[in-house]
């Protein structure tokens, strides 16, 4: 049987987790017994099988990067993403307050309510479609905060291949 790690919590049911770093870690009730944990983790072991060789041929692909990289990409960041907000908003017609370089993972662009913009640096390892994607994406949030059918038009209107564009991102 895999290997897992519990955690034990105010919840009903129990949950199966893959991490980032391929570790399984199983959710529990309080009051669940080592017996129902093990026969839940069982019961599962092939969806835990899947996904766990997906997480770790993924990290295989995309290993973790030293620091010199990382610094190069925000470098790269810091010049490439003001131009292309620049470059769009004017399209756009829009104005965004602030534009900030982070080190997100797990996404690659936001738009706070204030209009502030947020762009994860690993955005750079993708072709300029995606990354001009992103930045019309996150500048659409300005007029529209939602992911409604309005909000898709705004982008579509500017980037009528945005549905391409959008799986580059994709791994």
């Amino acid at each position: 049987m895999t290997e897992y790690t519990v955690i034990r919590s105010a919840r009903r049911t129990m949950a199966l987790q893959i991490t980032r770093e391929a570790q399984v870690v199983v959710r529990v009730p309080y009051r669940a017994s080592q017996w129902d944990i093990d026969r839940f983790v069982e019961g599962h072991q092939t969806w835990i099988e899947t996904h766990l060789a997906q997480r770790q041929a993924y990290l295989a692909a995309h290993p973790p990067l030293p620091e010199s990289a990382l610094a190069a990409l925000r470098a790269q960041a810091k010049t490439v993403l003001p131009q292309r907000v620049a470059f769009w908003a004017r399209r756009m017609g829009v104005t965004p307050t602030g534009i900030k370089i982070t080190s997100a993972r797990t996404r690659f662009g936001s738009c706070s309510a204030r209009n502030s913009l947020c762009f994860s640096l690993y955005l750079m390892q993708y072709p300029q479609e995606a990354i001009d994607y992103v930045v019309v994406h996150e500048l659409a949030h300005i007029r529209h905060k939602d992911h409604g059918p309005a909000f898709y038009a705004e982008v579509e209107r500017y980037l009528p291949d945005y549905r391409r564009c959008q799986s580059l991102l994709r791994p």
